[in-house]
């Protein structure tokens, strides 16, 4: 069968700055030399698809002499150490984040009068127990956790309320931990697993819905 009826994923800028963050670490643990680390850099902003990202930061190690990390099929990559996301703030507008980025053990999210989007399909642990503190106040969070991860939910809510759909049909296998802890005051937070809808089919399940309605 032809290659080109499987094309290589292209990288998404969350690809590329979790690459360029990857070779700036490696360059300050002395793995790469300035001119290797201007050179990979050009690279990393250039390519166009994951595969390429991923032979820039291949032969490099983590600091402190962990391999690269890598996530099983299916599962959560986990990188213990500092590092990673500890602060969201969505005040009066909003915060995105998805593809591959890293979320610190401990990270809160803020939201007033705005709503921050966290796809965390691709998200990397920075322990095996993450937990997530959500405070929206007249906003909110949507939350997108992947298949398998292991998910622990508490949640309050005055004059607004949450929503969360994470149940699976076969209990996750041991492994990290994310805690959600989300507090909401005229606001809410929406939780769903699997991999956030495209506009596209946003567009046609609410098309789908309207049809069931109007029977």
């Amino acid at each position: 069968m032809s290659d080109s009826l499987h094309p290589e994923l292209r990288a998404s800028d969350a690809d590329r700055e979790h690459a360029a963050e990857w070779l700036r670490r490696a360059a300050g643990d002395g793995q790469l030399t300035m001119d290797e680390l201007d050179d990979r850099l050009g690279a990393a902003y250039t390519v166009l698809t994951r595969g390429e990202l991923d032979a820039l930061t291949a032969d490099l190690q983590a600091p402190g002499g962990a391999v690269h990390p890598a996530a099983p099929p299916g599962g959560t990559t986990v990188r213990r150490g500092p590092g990673g996301a500890r602060w969201l703030l969505a005040v009066m507008g909003g915060c995105e984040r998805s593809g591959r980025w890293r979320l610190s053990s401990r990270c809160t999210v803020i939201n007033v009068m705005g709503g921050s989007d966290l796809d965390l399909n691709q998200v990397e642990l920075g322990d095996d127990r993450v937990e997530l503190n959500v405070f929206s106040v007249m906003g909110g969070s949507e939350i997108h956790v992947p298949p398998g991860l292991n998910v622990e939910v508490s949640e309050f809510a005055i004059l607004g309320g949450n929503s969360i759909e994470i149940a699976e049909e076969v209990r996750p296998a041991p492994g990290p931990v994310l805690h959600l802890r989300l507090f909401s005051i005229m606001g809410g937070t929406d939780v769903r697993r699997g991999p956030r809808l495209t506009r596209a089919e946003l567009r046609e399940l609410k098309r789908r819905k309207r049809g069931e309605l109007g029977r």
